[in-house]
């Protein structure tokens, strides 16, 4: 895998058009019982049984020439790293799925098809899922490849190199008719993807081109996407289905331990637009994480607050409107004297300016429901009694040992989902020792001899330095280290990542 110095610098100088990718229920057996008399539609099954439509098609060239023009960080790196084989079709699939109570609902998603002359166009070919970040708009669309960066990648890194791509939208987005997202919702989520799944296996004898997969399925997705594609390796594992590979990316893996570090003052960040659809997501869910909005937050910003997001109006505009601070979860004066603060123990990335920029006077969450979770996780660390702490702890991802083979990539200053996220799934599995191999890749760690990844770690590097160089340049009196923590989740670690998961895939199909 080689990266030129040039490509590196163009795709960090311009890195910020990958924000795209940030980040950071119901039992529902899809059987389609009738109620009332009235059935239930199956979980999978395609909307009113139809074929998906065809969105658009390009050739490989085409989607080359299209990232040459791009003056995103996507464009140059892929183009660097991968070579485009395949044309692809992208289709639209909509299938039926369940919210985060177990109801029936709508979910859509993007469809890739490669094809073309190269043997790996051709014939039975590997299915990559891939799972989004977090996103704001509730009109997001990975069939939209002209103007999502996230799909632009995912095509170029996966599509246009063999793979069949299905990448949910997620239930809440596009067509969906449910009014909200499960957010973190690790069984709606989990679900949400499989039935993508066989809504697509449904789909692919219907295309224009009848379409097999090998059998082999890759999953990855990145930050609240990360979260996902561990969800639903674990799920489909548990159903008896075959997993080849699995690639999460700086995902919230360890829920219930991030809850209580954000808690506790490492406030990351977009943190109260990740908290308001957290909140949203699991009061749906559960039903007690408050009796009133304004248990939870302030009377500023109660009124409607839980049908907020997704928004069709963009989150810049409720920032604007004042329906949502754009960093100050909590207020500057602590609920309890003790917890004033983190200490430079509890901060190994030196990521404390980020956390500072949580606490002001226009905080979103109230003191009184701060300390309350804040005395749960000092009486009863390990067993909540808090229903938001026992909501986290029933969605983190520390209960299971994959089956097959795993690569969790991230970065270790990550400011958006922390790096303990990885470090603490790491743990769990060292102590629980999984039958298949699990790698885990810091792509901000210095490269050995005979590394596999080197050529990436060196890549991030360099990409590093020219993004703090460029800031220095501008004036900034730091180094450059506010400049490289505000493009570090999105448009640094999200692009490597990828190429490491790819290559760790391309190893196995």
């Amino acid at each position: 895998m080689e990266t030129s110095v040039r490509s590196i610098i163009r795709v960090a100088s311009a890195c910020l058009l990958t924000s795209v990718l940030v980040a950071c229920g119901g039992d529902d057996d899809g059987t389609g019982t009738p109620t009332n008399n009235v059935t239930t539609p199956s979980r999978g099954a395609l909307v009113g049984n139809a074929a998906p439509v065809r969105i658009a098609s390009m050739s490989a060239s085409d989607m080359d020439t299209m990232m040459s023009s791009s003056t995103g960080p996507t464009a140059d790196f892929v183009r660097s790293v991968f070579t485009l084989k395949c044309s692809i079709d992208i289709y639209q699939i909509q299938y039926q799925t369940v919210g985060g109570q177990g109801e029936s609902t709508t979910a859509s998603g993007a469809v890739m098809i490669p094809s073309g002359s190269d043997s790996q166009c051709q014939g039975a070919r590997p299915i990559a899922m891939y799972a989004h970040g977090t996103n704001d708009d509730k009109r997001f669309n990975m069939t939209d490849i002209r103007n999502n960066a996230e799909s632009i990648l995912i095509a170029a890194a996966f599509a246009a190199r063999g793979y069949i791509v299905i990448a949910p939208n997620y239930a809440g987005y596009d067509t969906s008719t449910l009014a909200y997202h499960p957010y973190l919702n690790a069984d709606q989520q989990s679900k949400d993807m499989i039935d993508a799944l066989t809504a697509t296996r449904t789909a692919l004898p219907m295309l224009t081109q009848s379409v097999t997969d090998s059998g082999k399925l890759f999953i990855t997705g990145y930050s609240q996407g990360g979260y996902v594609a561990m969800a639903t390796h674990r799920a489909l594992q548990a159903a008896g289905q075959t997993v080849t590979a699995s690639g999460p990316m700086s995902g919230p893996y360890a829920l219930a331990a991030f809850g209580d570090a954000i808690f506790q003052g490492q406030v990351t960040s977009s943190g109260p637009l990740n908290v308001t659809l957290l909140a949203t997501s699991y009061q749906r869910a559960y039903g007690n994480l408050y009796t009133n909005l304004t248990d939870i937050y302030e009377a500023q910003y109660a009124p409607g607050i839980d049908m907020l997001l997704p928004t069709t109006v963009g989150v810049g505009t409720l920032y604007a409107q004042g329906k949502l601070p754009r960093d100050q979860l909590f207020n500057s004066t602590p609920p309890d004297p003790i917890y004033a603060g983190i200490t430079p123990a509890t901060d190994p990335a030196n990521l404390a300016p980020i956390f500072a920029k949580g606490f002001g006077p226009n905080n979103l969450v109230t003191n009184s429901y701060r300390l309350a979770a804040l005395q749960d996780a000092q009486n009863f660390p390990d067993n909540p009694m808090n229903p938001l702490r026992r909501a986290l702890k029933l969605n983190d991802l520390r209960n299971w040992s994959p089956s097959a083979p795993v690569l969790l990539c991230a970065g270790n200053s990550d400011p958006t989902v922390l790096f303990m996220n990885t470090q603490l799934q790491q743990a769990y599995w060292t102590t629980n020792p999984p039958p298949a191999p699990v790698t885990v890749l810091d792509i901000d760690s210095s490269s050995s001899p005979n590394d596999p990844f080197g050529n990436v770690k060196n890549a991030f590097s360099v990409a590093k330095d020219v993004v703090a160089a460029a800031a220095v340049i501008g004036g900034a009196q730091d180094g450059g280290q506010s400049a490289v923590l505000d493009v570090y989740h999105a448009g640094l670690v999200a692009p490597f990542c990828l190429a490491a998961v790819t290559s760790f895939f391309d190893g196995a199909r």
